[in-house]
């Protein structure tokens, strides 16, 4: 048997590319289960899938803790989580990055597989969306399923949702990827520090479950205000660009961006008092949604990757 875990972000499709992995693995005479592990997240937050193949039949149905190779659909996720956790002797990470595999940073060093699996899918799909393109990087990477069975995978588990001419552009977005996919060794100096729990306990909840503002606990804040400690802007594949000297100020930016990234020149203490326009975005909490861009009638936010 071997395992995969699947490290990704909702709605890049960690859950159908374990699925077509699964598929392609069947198509070359094995037993495979495929599942995904989410809770309430939204698009953008952390996901994770897993696959398992064997020769025999598969009961187990728990996650996989302990894989023999890991996939990452994300390139800033192992700056959040150590993707590495529970890896096997001798496993491989496959990794969408623009870096060389040594100039990979994962807290230890082992085989790893790089593409930049997202310039893939905005060549060939136009879309940032990375599953079909890291499959190919696995075939290529690891050589347990063959690339010809991946795009078929592909076509039966992407066919069946998205329709078979998109299935055909994921199909040769992985083509493309396991072309360029390129085989070394990370770097393992960095320093994961320990893991929060998950949830507070009850009680470090306030009597009677009512919030008001952050409360601090053992896992980190809870309440009104606790999302600043969820940096989003890693979630970023493009990024809203401010020419302030075309704004005028209408604020509509700031009144749609959801994740009140957007703030005013004239509200800023600094230019209290002084005929300013414009405005500044938090990086750290923009998304790259490009609301802001739609919205502004001037055109001054342009979105670049």
């Amino acid at each position: 048997m071997y395992e995969v875990r699947f490290h990704g972000r909702g709605g890049q499709g960690a859950v159908m590319a374990a699925q077509a992995l699964a598929d392609a693995a069947f198509i070359e005479g094995n037993y495979a289960v495929a599942f995904p592990f989410f809770g309430a997240e939204r698009r953008g937050a952390p996901v994770l899938a897993f696959t398992r193949v064997d020769k025999e039949k598969i009961y187990e149905k728990t996650q996989v803790y302990e894989p023999d190779y890991v996939i990452v659909l994300d390139p800033e996720l192992p700056n959040m989580v150590d993707v590495t956790d529970g890896l096997k002797d001798g496993g491989m990470a496959v990794m969408n990055t623009a870096k060389k595999p040594e100039e990979v940073e994962l807290g230890k060093e082992i085989k790893t597989a790089t593409v930049d699996a997202t310039s893939v899918a905005l060549e060939v799909l136009g879309t940032p969306i990375t599953n079909s393109a890291i499959l190919g990087a696995f075939a290529r990477a690891t050589g347990v399923v063959s690339i010809e069975s991946i795009e078929k995978g592909i076509m039966d588990i992407f066919g069946a949702r998205i329709g078979e001419r998109l299935a055909e552009k994921n199909a040769k977005a992985a083509r493309v990827a396991y072309e360029r996919t390129e085989l070394g060794k990370c770097r393992g100096t960095k320093q994961y520090p320990e893991e929060k729990k998950w949830l507070p306990t009850v009680q470090e909840f306030p009597v009677g479950g009512s919030l008001g503002l952050e409360v601090e606990t053992d896992a980190g804040l809870i309440g009104l205000g606790s999302f600043v400690e969820n940096e989003t802007g890693s979630w970023r594949t493009f990024m809203p660009v401010v020419d302030n000297s075309k704004c005028v100020n209408c604020k509509l930016c700031w009144f749609y961006c959801p994740e009140g990234a957007i703030e005013m020149l004239t509200d800023l203490p600094e230019n209290e008092g002084k005929n300013v326009k414009g405005i500044v975005i938090d990086y750290k909490y923009c998304k790259g949604c490009g609301i802001c861009v739609n919205e502004c009638p001037t055109k001054a936010i342009t979105m670049e990757r």
